[in-house]
């Protein structure tokens, strides 16, 4: 996990491009999703977090994003009804 505020644009750059990054997500709504969904684009810097692997979001209490991921949030939706 890395907080979006903790890493230079370079380095964000870099690890994206190598497959470090995978995923980013809120950590105060605890939402993870793909880097390129519209709404995580929209939410502050200081609110970003990245992950590896989607795992290990979901190990870290993030449910999946209602919009970029729609299948995967049905599914844990429907883990609570």
């Amino acid at each position: 996990m890395w907080l979006h505020c903790n890493i230079s644009d370079r380095e964000l750059r870099k690890m994206i491009s190598t497959g470090v990054i995978q995923w980013a997500g809120n950590h105060k709504l605890k939402i993870f999703g793909e880097l390129y969904c519209k709404s995580g684009k929209r939410m502050h810097k200081q609110n970003r977090i990245f992950f590896g692997s989607r795992e290990e979001a979901v190990r870290n209490g993030f449910r999946p994003c209602a919009h970029c991921m729609s299948l995967a949030y049905q599914a844990w939706k429907n883990e609570f009804i």
